[in-house]
C-alpha cells in the first residue's frame, strides 16, 4: 500500500462497518465478548486473564481498536510494514507482528479468538490459511472472517466502470478467492479445516461518504486494484475522474450499496 493514511481515510472506513458484527461473531452468547461470562461487562474480567485476540490482516487497525476497547490482549498482524507502523503508533497497547498468510509466527493454540476483516479474500491459498488459523486457536476458540460480495460492491466497482468509460485499458488483479467465495463453498472449507459450528451471514449497507473524498482515499492509497489510476498521465487521470464523478453522482445522497459475507466457526 503506497499511503496507509489515505487507506485509513478510504477503505478502512468502508471496512469498519463490519467490525461490530465481526467481533460479535466471536462471542459465546448475546452481547458477550470472547470468553466473557454471562452478565460480565466487556473489558472487565476480574480474576481472569485477558482474552488473546489475533487481528490478522489488521490494516490500519479498525478491528484492533475495537478489540482493545473490550479489554482483550490484541496481537495485530499484517504483511505491510507501513500499515504496522501506523497501528503501532496509534495502538501502543497492541502487540504488532509482521507476517504473510498462510504462515503465522505463533505457537499452536496461542489465541482465544481470531478476527480477519477482509483479509481472507486476498490470500493466495485459502485452505492453507484456514488450516493455519485453526492451528493458532486454542480448542474451543472462535474465528470470524469477512469478505466482499464482489458483484454487489458499487463502492469499488465504480472505479473500474470509470476506467472503462474513459477508455483506459484495465486488467484487474487475479482473484484466486473467487473460486471459493460462495458462502456454502467457504463454509465447507472451514469445516474441512476442522472448524465446527460454522455459519455464514450476509451483510448489506450503504457506504455514505463524500464522493470526492472517496475518490481521493481510494486512488491515493495505491492498492493493487486501482493504483493504475494514479499511474496515468494527468490528462488521462482527469478523464477517468470525470467519468467517476458522473457515475458516482447518483450515490452522493444515499451512499454506495455494499455487500459482504461474514463466516464464523469454533476450533
Amino acid at each position: 500500500m503506497r499511503d496507509p493514511e489515505a487507506y485509513d481515510r478510504g477503505f478502512a472506513r468502508l471496512s469498519s462497518h463490519t467490525v461490530e458484527p465481526l467481533l460479535a461473531a466471536l462471542t459465546r452468547g448475546p452481547g458477550q465478548h470472547p470468553g466473557q461470562h454471562p452478565g460480565q461487562r466487556p473489558g472487565r474480567r476480574p480474576g481472569r486473564r485477558r482474552e488473546r485476540v489475533l487481528d490478522v490482516g489488521c490494516g490500519t487497525g479498525v478491528v484492533t481498536a475495537a478489540a482493545l476497547a473490550t479489554g482483550a490482549a490484541v496481537t495485530a498482524v499484517d504483511a505491510d510494514p507501513a500499515m504496522l507502523e501506523l497501528v503501532a503508533r496509534r495502538h501502543p497497547g497492541a502487540t504488532v507482528r509482521r507476517a504473510t498468510l498462510p504462515v503465522l509466527p505463533f505457537e499452536d493454540a496461542s489465541f482465544d479468538a481470531v478476527a480477519g476483516n477482509f483479509v481472507i479474500n486476498h490470500v493466495a491459498d485459502t485452505p492453507a490459511t484456514l488450516a493455519e488459523l485453526h492451528r493458532v486457536l486454542r480448542p474451543g476458540g472462535a474465528v470470524a472472517l469477512t469478505w466482499w460480495k464482489s458483484d454487489e460492491m458499487t463502492a469499488t466497482n465504480v472505479f473500474a466502470e470509470a476506467l472503462a468509460a474513459a477508455g483506459v485499458p484495465y486488467e484487474p488483479p487475479a482473484r484466486p478467492f473467487a473460486a471459493v467465495d460462495r458462502p456454502e463453498r467457504f463454509a465447507g472449507l472451514l469445516e474441512a479445516a476442522g472448524f465446527t459450528g460454522v455459519g455464514v451471514r450476509t451483510l448489506r449497507w450503504r457506504h455514505r461518504v463524500d464522493v470526492a473524498a472517496w475518490w481521493t482515499g481510494v486512488v491515493e492509497a495505491g492498492g493493487p486494484r486501482f493504483e493504475t489510476i494514479a499511474r496515468q498521465p494527468p490528462e488521462t487521470a482527469a478523464r477517468v475522474r470525470a467519468c467517476y464523478d458522473r457515475l458516482a453522482a447518483p450515490y452522493a445522497a444515499t451512499g454506495f450499496p455494499v455487500c459482504a459475507h461474514l463466516a464464523h466457526g469454533l476450533r
